[in-house]
């Protein structure tokens, strides 16, 4: 865990208190993410501190550079997406040749169907630790270090932080601060 002594823009704590609840969220994503519950601690810490480590070079850039980070993660495909496609991809070829070359390779089709059947079920199979390793996220990881740098951003300023204003309308303030690009 990264220790800073400076703040957020808008944050009124000091920078220990916010990386402990970075830390938080990332114990309470894995939690309740099969993924990250499933994946190896060094795994985990080295895209921690990976996200930790974008946020802090982030809060030091101009919001264009901010906007154009936020566009990137947007388009990242998290690990749900890798393992779809590459399972979907393998399985087709296997069926094709199991069609026109040899029925053996309908194994390959059935050994990859029973892989994301078990992801499926338990939120891990065997091309998971491999792609945790190269860094692939999962969503919520992604969206992790997008909504920290839509507040580094400023997006959430407009929310009324006392609870009579927040009482007047908050439902147009939280859909206007989460629709900024």
């Amino acid at each position: 865990m990264l220790v800073r002594n400076q703040s957020l823009p808008g944050s009124e704590s000091g920078g220990m208190c916010e990386d402990a609840a970075m830390g938080d969220m990332a114990r309470s994503s894995a939690e309740n993410d099969p993924v990250r519950a499933n994946t190896q601690p060094a795994a985990l810490r080295a895209i921690d501190t990976s996200i930790e480590e974008k946020i802090l070079y982030y809060s030091t850039q101009p919001r264009e550079v901010i906007s154009r980070r936020i566009r990137e993660l947007e388009r990242e495909w998290d690990i749900e997406r890798w393992i779809e496609t590459n399972a979907s991809s393998l399985a087709l070829t296997g069926l094709v040749l199991g069609l026109t070359k040899s029925r053996k390779y309908l194994l390959l089709t059935g050994t990859v169907l029973s892989f994301l059947l078990m992801h499926a079920v338990q939120g891990w199979c065997p091309p998971v630790p491999l792609l945790r390793k190269m860094g692939v996220r999962t969503r919520s990881e992604i969206d992790r270090e997008k909504f920290a740098l839509k507040v580094l951003r400023g997006d959430f300023q407009d929310v009324a932080r006392s609870p009579e204003a927040f009482k007047q309308n908050p439902a147009s303030q939280v859909i206007s601060a989460v629709k900024q690009d």
